[in-house]
């Protein structure tokens, strides 16, 4: 998996998870990119960073070295916002 994907899918999960945290699924697939990312991209650190009315700003350290990487906030969102008006996964 390119780095950009694994990045964007273990974001994605990541609010995922922040929005249903008693959401076992949610929680596991986030831990399971990330793992693609320390195992396979030398992602030794990932989080939000900031997020604005357009984008959403993740700060990683890479083999050693910062870096910065940006989504669309829409499209980062999208997952958590489709999960939630499926009654399917709401249900008590």
């Amino acid at each position: 998996m390119k780095f950009d994907d694994a990045l964007f899918n273990w974001l994605q999960m990541e609010i995922v998870a922040a929005g249903r945290p008693d959401d076992r699924a949610a929680l596991d697939t986030r831990d399971f990119f990330l793992q693609i990312l320390t195992e396979d991209h030398g992602v030794a650190e990932v989080g939000i960073a900031e997020t604005d009315d357009d984008f959403v700003t993740v700060a990683y350290v890479r083999e050693g070295r910062p870096g910065r990487w940006r989504a669309p906030r829409q499209a980062a969102e999208q997952l958590l916002i489709d999960i939630n008006a499926n009654p399917k996964f709401n249900e008590q």
